[in-house]
C-alpha cells in the first residue's frame, strides 16, 4: 500500500502533518457541506477527517504491527520474516535494526544447528571405535595387547583433538582471546614447530638469517603446527614438507609446501570453513584452518592456499 509520507525523517513532523491535513479536510467539508441544505455537515466532516487520516497514516504504523507479527514469528522459530523499511523516520530505523537483528539471529540459529550436527557426527566415529575395542577386550575377543590399547588411545587421542579444538572455536566466536606479543627468532621457531610434529623430511629455510618477528609466539606456533600437520596428513607417506620464511620490509611471509595432489581452485576457499576436511579421512577433525585463519586475521595477516606448481601451499602473511 502507499505510503505517502515516508520520504521525511521525524515522526513528530508527519504526526503534525497528519493533522494539520485532518483539520483541513474536515474544515473544507464541512464548509461545502454547509452551503447546502445538508443536516449532517458536521458528521459528514468527521468522517472525511478519520478516512483522510487513515490515508495519510497508514505508513506510519505498518512497521510497528509488521515487527509484532515478525516477534510472534521468531518466538515459534521463525526468523525469516522481514518488514518493510522504506519510512526514513525513527520508525524506519528501527525497522532497519530490527530485519538486521532478524539476519543476525536466523544466521546464529543457523550455525547452532549445522554446529550440534557437526560434532555429533564428529564425536559419533570415534567413540563407536573405541566403544568397539574395549568391548571385544572386555568380552575376551581381543587382549588388551599393546597393539590393541594403541588403537584405543588413537580415538581417545582423535577426542581430546576435537575438545581442544571446539574450545578454541568457542573462545574465537565469543572474541574472548587477544594477543600477546614477544620477540623470537624465526629459524629456531620453524625448527622447534617442525621438529614436534610428526613429519620425518622436512626443510626449513629464512630470509634473511637471524631475522626476529614480532608476534604473539603461541598462536603464530598454533597456526604452523596445524599447517605443517596438515602438509603431513595430504602430503604422500614419505613426502617432504617445505617451509620457508621471507622477511620484507612491511610483512613476514612464511610458506608451508607438501608433495601432496594439491587443492582445485574451485575448493580453496572452502578448506577454510568449519568441519570441512578437504578429504582427510585420518581424523582431522576439520576446524583447525578455520582457527588458523582466525588467528592471522587477528594479528592482521592473512592465510591463503597459492599456487606453486606441484603441491599445495598455505601461505601465512603477517605484519612486520
Amino acid at each position: 500500500m502507499i505510503r505517502p509520507l515516508d520520504s521525511l525523517r521525524s515522526f513528530k513532523v508527519k504526526t503534525g502533518l497528519v493533522v494539520v491535513i485532518a483539520l483541513f479536510a474536515a474544515s473544507g467539508t464541512f464548509w461545502l457541506a454547509a452551503q447546502q441544505p445538508f443536516r449532517y455537515a458536521l458528521l459528514l466532516a468527521l468522517v472525511v477527517a478519520l478516512v483522510v487520516t487513515q490515508i495519510v497514516a497508514h505508513g506510519m504504523t505498518s512497521p510497528l504491527r509488521e515487527m509484532t507479527a515478525a516477534s510472534r514469528a521468531m518466538a515459534n522459530g521463525d526468523y525469516t520474516h522481514r518488514v518493510r523499511a522504506t519510512s526514513r523516520d525513527e520508525i524506519g530505523q528501527l525497522a532497519v535494526a530490527f530485519n538486521t537483528m532478524s539476519a543476525d539471529l536466523a544466521e546464529a540459529d543457523r550455525y547452532r544447528r549445522e554446529l550440534i550436527g557437526n560434532v555429533s557426527h564428529e564425536l559419533r566415529t570415534p567413540i563407536a571405535s573405541l566403544q568397539a575395542v574395549l568391548e571385544n577386550i572386555a568380552d575376551g575377543v581381543q587382549e588388551a595387547t599393546p597393539a590393541t590399547v594403541g588403537v584405543a588411545l588413537e580415538q581417545t587421542e582423535r577426542l581430546a583433538r576435537l575438545v581442544d579444538d571446539l574450545l578454541d572455536l568457542s573462545k574465537l566466536e565469543g572474541g574472548a582471546l587477544g594477543l600477546s606479543r614477544s620477540t623470537f627468532d624465526l629459524r629456531q621457531f620453524l625448527t622447534s614447530v617442525v621438529g614436534q610434529s610428526t613429519v620425518t623430511r622436512f626443510s626449513v629455510s629464512v630470509e634473511p638469517p637471524g631475522a626476529t618477528v614480532t608476534a604473539d609466539e603461541e598462536r603464530v606456533r598454533q597456526v604452523m603446527a596445524n599447517l605443517v600437520e596438515n602438509a603431513v596428513r595430504h602430503g604422500p607417506p614419505d613426502g617432504a614438507v617445505a617451509v620457508s620464511a621471507v622477511v620484507g620490509d612491511d610483512t613476514v611471509r612464511i610458506d608451508v609446501v607438501d608433495e601432496g595432489d594439491g587443492i582445485a581452485p574451485p575448493d580453496r576457499a572452502r578448506v577454510f570453513d568449519r568441519f570441512v576436511r578437504g578429504g582427510s579421512t585420518d581424523g582431522g577433525t576439520g576446524i583447525g584452518l578455520a582457527i588458523a585463519r582466525w588467528a592471522a586475521e587477528l594479528h592482521g595477516g592473512t592465510l591463503d592456499v597459492v599456487d606453486v606448481g606441484a603441491g599445495c601451499c598455505f601461505r601465512l602473511t603477517l605484519p612486520v
